[in-house]
């Protein structure tokens, strides 16, 4: 069992979220491309001169 396997089962317990073993393998694929996703935003690096901004402004 992956990380991600391991993740989808134990918070659909802790969520009360009842998942039909027959959908448990889509929602892992949606989760590793989630996880893929966000590696690519968090991993990508920002010089040092980058500051926060301090409000959000659209």
């Amino acid at each position: 069992m992956t990380n991600i396997e391991e993740y989808v089962d134990r918070t659909s317990e802790l969520i009360n979220l009842p998942l039909d073993p027959e959908h448990r393998p889509g929602v892992v694929v949606n989760f590793e491309m989630i996880a893929a996703i966000a590696r690519l935003v968090t991993e990508f690096p920002l010089p040092p001169e980058i500051e926060a901004a301090p409000v959000f402004e659209p």
